[in-house]
């Protein structure tokens, strides 16, 4: 079995499939699946390796200063 990532959503009679989804399929439905567009090889080495990371969270809290718009 080989795991693939799901790029597209997909579904069939009896499966359903939505991107980032992880599944387990034979070799010969990866080799059709895993084309880079609809779905993605799962390296099992290295699960982390490509994965999107979260936004840094601002410490400034609050709303920004408002500009100096007097003129003198």
């Amino acid at each position: 079995m080989v795991r693939i990532r799901v790029l597209q959503s997909v579904s069939g009679l009896d499966f359903s499939w939505a991107p980032g989804d992880v599944v387990e399929v034979d070799d010969e439905a990866a080799a059709a699946w895993a084309d880079g567009e609809r779905a993605e090889l799962v390296d099992d080495g290295n699960s982390h390796a490509g994965a999107e990371k979260a936004a840094a969270r601002s410490r400034g809290g609050g709303r920004a200063k408002r500009p100096e718009t007097r003129t003198e």
